[in-house]
């Protein structure tokens, strides 16, 4: 009942209303990715900046975006940072994994770091 009041509250303010009874399994691990590069990030070798050079040519995957940094490795964590800061963007319906298509952001959504 308290879910067919919640709608029709919602349909009477002109809202959609759906209920979501859990996540998808690799959810909880892509935010906590995510949420691990959450903090600011020094970044003396030029990363992030090396990453959107890249993207300003067009949206690539995942590990081929890191693989193209001059570290690799490292390179993977500024396009996670980079991606919590929402100055790229993924699609984030599926597992975030090395074949993940990375775009540039539009100006409203990202915020530079």
């Amino acid at each position: 009942m308290r879910f067919a009041a919640a709608a029709e509250a919602a349909l009477a303010c002109g809202w959609r209303y759906t209920v979501v009874s859990g996540w998808h399994p690799y959810v909880q691990t892509t935010l906590d990715t995510l949420a691990s590069q959450r903090r600011p990030m020094a970044d003396p070798l030029g990363l992030q900046k090396q990453v959107l050079a890249q993207l300003a040519q067009g949206p690539r995957p995942f590990g081929e975006l890191a693989q193209m940094t001059t570290v690799p490795v490292v390179g993977r964590a500024a396009i996670l940072h980079l991606l919590w800061h929402r100055s790229v963007g993924v699609d984030l319906s599926a597992p975030l994994t090395d074949r993940s298509v990375v775009h540039r952001s539009t100006p409203e959504l990202g915020r530079p770091r």
